[in-house]
């Protein structure tokens, strides 16, 4: 280290001068260190919010969607396909188009219920899917909306099915007659929302959404507007279709179960 001495001045005035350099420089480097924590505290505080924004950012997936997907429609735990209408017309549709013989056709005996569709594709079908079933068809009935737990659901075969009203009677659209033995079975509202491998929004039970789906949210009957709850759940799943949760969702009011 070079030091300068002023040869002006004592050896006392040149000591104290450095000093008095030596304390103003240590002032200056405990300033500089005090900006450099500052800073290095501001970017760590920046760092953990874009890891924050990073974790929370919603993905769009451009996917080409399914036949189905302009209906109701879930997959049982088992795998089987499950359609059903949105309204008069889309029940008109399901049955009359996408409905094979080998099929099993699921109603309740409130009017105004969806139909519902189980795509057996010719294969024994065992009591859980006809109970996951016969779930979703009491919760997309009006029984969601009227606070009822439970509601009196059957199964026939599409052969029972016929737009053949009785005589002096009128079927409107989306009515059908049933004829014959219909077999009723227990069954209960039960509603999950998930998000599937392929990045589509399904709705249905939630046995048949768990197996499925790797993230998911449960409902229930309340009194929240279906927007609102939609927006917190495509939160809760990182989407950005708010309108595709909401199509997944039955008519009423929601709770969604923490």
């Amino acid at each position: 280290m070079k030091v300068v001495l002023d040869f002006r001045k004592s050896i006392e005035k040149n000591a104290g001068d450095y000093f008095d350099k030596s304390k103003k420089a240590k002032k200056k480097l405990e300033g500089a260190l005090r900006t450099k924590e500052k800073y290095e505290h501001e970017l760590d505080k920046l760092v953990r919010n874009q890891e924050i924004i990073e974790s929370n950012r919603v993905e769009k997936v451009d996917r080409k969607k399914h036949w189905f997907e302009k209906f109701r429609w879930f997959f049982t735990s088992k795998g089987f396909l499950v359609i059903g209408g949105r309204d008069a017309t889309t029940n008109e549709i399901v049955i009359k188009k996408y409905t094979d013989p080998h099929d099993l056709v699921f109603h309740t005996d409130m009017a105004g219920s969806p139909f519902f569709v189980l795509k057996t594709e010719g294969k024994d079908v065992d009591e859980d899917t006809l109970k996951e079933v016969a779930d979703a068809t009491c919760t997309f009935s009006k029984a969601w909306k009227l606070g009822i737990q439970s509601q009196d659901v059957f199964y026939v075969s599409p052969s029972q099915v016929t737009k053949e009203a009785q005589s002096g009677e009128y079927l409107t659209k989306g009515s059908f007659m049933i004829r014959g033995k219909t077999n009723y079975i227990d069954n209960k509202i039960d509603l999950c929302i998930g998000v599937n491998e392929e990045g589509a929004v399904m709705g249905g039970p939630e046995r048949s959404v768990k197996a499925h789906c790797k993230k998911y949210v449960a409902l229930i009957q309340g009194e929240e507007k279906a927007s609102k709850v939609a927006k917190v759940i495509a939160h809760k799943l990182k989407l950005s279709d708010v309108d595709e949760i909401i199509r997944a969702m039955s008519s009423g009011g929601f709770k969604l179960v923490k």
